[in-house]
């Protein structure tokens, strides 16, 4: 098992539960912050009448810490109309941050460090002894396709998301865990 720093979020008794075998999904974002501390206060930000927010369940920081901020028996709201089945991962990583939706800002042009990619195949491996059904991987942008008004030409579209990027190294990924990709 990886070391996890487990730090729960205010609301996580709030979320609802469900039994290990429902997920079958990882989720990969980035967190399209500068830092870790940015992410979590987001993730403390209760933004439902249920009073939780939107958060991953892990977060791992560029250097290879793995905090745990939502349990994987809770449901955490980090992807639209998938999170039942779900587990979400963020990569601390600038993104397009802070020009997320402007036409002109949509390259994301911040690696991901080795200790980060290699903390995260260790928390990959280690997921399936606890998920049993673990079997897919996807990027959020995989998952949630829409395009929006960019934020500086409403007539023009742009992602909605775009995590983890152009800069997340899949093949070194994919070849390094016991997971398919969606």
């Amino acid at each position: 098992m990886p070391a996890i720093h487990i730090d729960p979020l205010p609301y996580e008794p709030l979320l609802a539960l469900r039994e290990a075998v429902a997920v079958d999904l990882v989720v990969i974002h980035c967190t399209e912050l500068p830092d870790l501390a940015m992410a979590r206060q987001y993730g403390e930000r209760v933004l439902y009448d249920s009073g939780t927010g939107n958060s991953g369940h892990y977060y791992i920081d560029r250097d290879g810490s793995i905090h745990q901020y939502i349990a994987p028996e809770r449901s955490a709201h980090h992807v639209r109309g998938i999170n039942p089945r779900a587990l979400g991962i963020e990569l601390v990583n600038s993104g397009r941050y802070p020009h997320w939706l402007d036409s002109r800002h949509q390259a994301m042009h911040e690696p991901y460090p080795q200790a980060q990619v290699d903390a995260l195949v260790a928390l990959l491996r280690w997921l399936p002894q606890r998920l049993p059904a673990l079997r897919w991987i996807a990027g959020h942008e995989d998952l949630d396709t829409e395009q929006v008004a960019a934020s500086d030409d409403p007539s023009l579209r742009v992602p909605r998301k775009r995590d983890p990027g152009p800069r997340f190294p899949w093949d070194e990924v994919l070849a390094a865990v016991p997971l398919q990709r969606m």
